[in-house]
């Protein structure tokens, strides 16, 4: 038996999310159905992380435990053949016995985009959210800056969540401009559900003014999830990067 960790990036607009689930397509179950195709054995694959329908993701790692024999050479080329134009495989190698993509992750670092434009973008409009209001970057790199540090996130978890454990340590947080797009980045060692999202709906709540600057510390303490912003639409969020300690 091997184990396996595929780093995948995929176009998250035609899937139901991550997870495997009755009434949807998944990328799971595509990448699943490919494996298959391959190996004549449906393996498990186990995900980095759930993502919602609709985000999208840069590097995402999953890891296989299999019989296959297939050099992992061989493995993202074959996968690559089968696999949607929307799914790409981009590296494969083998791990330790006892890895696992999801609790043996260290830290995440998401990306929200945001299309500061009056006018529509014709290519970017499935990944990333339009603004048309003025938006000032510096500002709200500031106000980013505050979601940094080891707090209990109640207030930026959308309901539904199974999880007791609500903290999380947010390592690096900023906001950047380039052009008409504005990118809110943040790293921390886990995140709850909706949790990137509910930041840049706040982020852009404060920048619209229905919002105080300066109360993200505030909104953090106080545990409530209807002092924070709306969770902001799926397609601006991208699963950027994934780190391990032991891999």
């Amino acid at each position: 038996m091997r184990n396996v960790l595929l780093t995948i990036s995929f176009d998250g607009t035609a899937y139901h999310g991550w997870q495997v689930q009755e009434n949807g397509i998944t990328v799971q179950q595509t990448l699943q159905d490919a494996w298959q195709k391959i190996n004549g054995t449906r393996d498990n694959v186990t995900g980095c992380s759930r993502t919602d329908s609709g985000v999208h993701a840069l590097r995402y790692c999953c890891n296989i435990r299999t019989e296959s024999t297939k050099a992992c050479d061989d493995l993202v080329y074959s996968l690559n053949a089968v696999l949607p134009d929307d799914i790409a495989v981009l590296d494969c190698r083998e791990v330790s016995p006892d890895f696992h993509a999801r609790y043996d992750c260290t830290s995440k670092e998401y990306i929200y985009r945001i299309r500061n434009s009056a006018v529509k973008d014709a290519f970017d409009y499935r990944y990333s959210l339009r603004v048309t209001y003025p938006l000032d970057a510096e500002f709200l790199d500031r106000q980013a800056k505050q979601f940094i540090g080891e707090h209990d996130f109640s207030a930026f978890c959308a309901s539904g969540s199974s999880v007791s454990d609500t903290v999380r340590n947010v390592t690096s947080a900023e906001v950047t401009r380039n052009g008409d797009l504005i990118t809110f980045r943040v790293e921390a060692n886990g995140f709850l559900y909706n949790m990137v999202r509910i930041m840049a709906g706040t982020l852009l709540g404060i920048a619209s003014g229905k919002i105080p600057a300066d109360t993200i510390p505030d909104i953090i303490e106080s545990r409530d999830r209807g002092r924070a912003g709306v969770t902001a639409k799926p397609h601006g969020l991208f699963l950027s990067n994934v780190k391990y300690e032991k891999e």
